[in-house]
């Protein structure tokens, strides 16, 4: 929504029978990041048909408290978190897996399938495209707003309140698979023989066999990570 119409009462004028639904998104929200709708005090569907002079209120999607009584317009929250992103966000989705985080990316993804996809395996689209969210089907979904993909996971992981849900290192960075250890003589082929001689621990991915281990990187981006969760709990 513009910055100037935010938290303000503003006029909105439409011609002929809409929904609700359709106003908001038409002004520019998508429909999967609101959770509730007022109009004039009582709590409305997606599905109430705007016949004028009403005042509507729109909430995004509440986090720290309940709203039980009224109408719930998402979904109950997902189980599992589980991420698909658009062919926009390839480093947001590295830095995601990093976390531990699911999250499927294909730098080949249209709209369709990533909306089939997020269907099927009942994952969360983030996007920076807004029509994606748009679709019907769309049950979870977030429009980042930031262009920085380090901004970007920040912004994600507040709006989403990710910081205790955080499991480094158990996801393989490059393909989404999980990561399991492995003994140094089922792995001594694909590695260099000073890497063999300097470390003894080593993860490798079950999907692209990719080989892991704690080397100069690994404190770099522990630190990070440290970063990353204690500037967020510490606001």
């Amino acid at each position: 929504m513009p910055q100037k119409w935010k938290k303000k009462r503003f006029a909105y004028s439409f011609s002929g029978i809409t929904t609700v639904k359709n106003t908001i998104e038409a002004i520019g929200v998508p429909h999967v990041e609101i959770d509730l709708i007022l109009a004039d005090g009582v709590s409305v569907g997606f599905n109430f048909i705007l016949k004028g002079a009403e005042n509507i209120s729109v909430y995004p999607v509440f986090e720290s408290f309940d709203i039980t009584p009224l109408i719930r317009l998402r979904a109950k929250p997902l189980r599992k978190i589980r991420f698909i992103v658009d062919v926009n966000l390839g480093k947001l989705a590295q830095k995601l897996r990093l976390l531990g985080f699911d999250t499927l990316f294909k730098n080949d993804y249209d709209d369709n399938d990533i909306v089939a996809d997020a269907a099927k395996d009942k994952r969360i689209i983030l996007t920076r495209d807004i029509g994606v969210l748009k679709h019907r089907a769309v049950t979870h979904g977030y429009f980042i707003r930031n262009h920085d993909p380090k901004k970007q996971l920040i912004e994600v992981i507040e709006r989403l309140q990710l910081q205790n849900h955080f499991e480094p290192f158990s996801r393989c960075s490059v393909c989404n698979s999980k990561m399991n250890r492995v003994e140094k003589s089922r792995i001594q082929d694909k590695l260099y023989f000073d890497t063999l001689e300097m470390y003894d621990e080593f993860w490798q991915c079950a999907g692209c066999e990719k080989v892991y281990w704690a080397g100069s990187h690994y404190d770099r981006i522990v630190e990070w990570i440290d970063r990353i969760h204690n500037g967020i709990s510490n606001d």
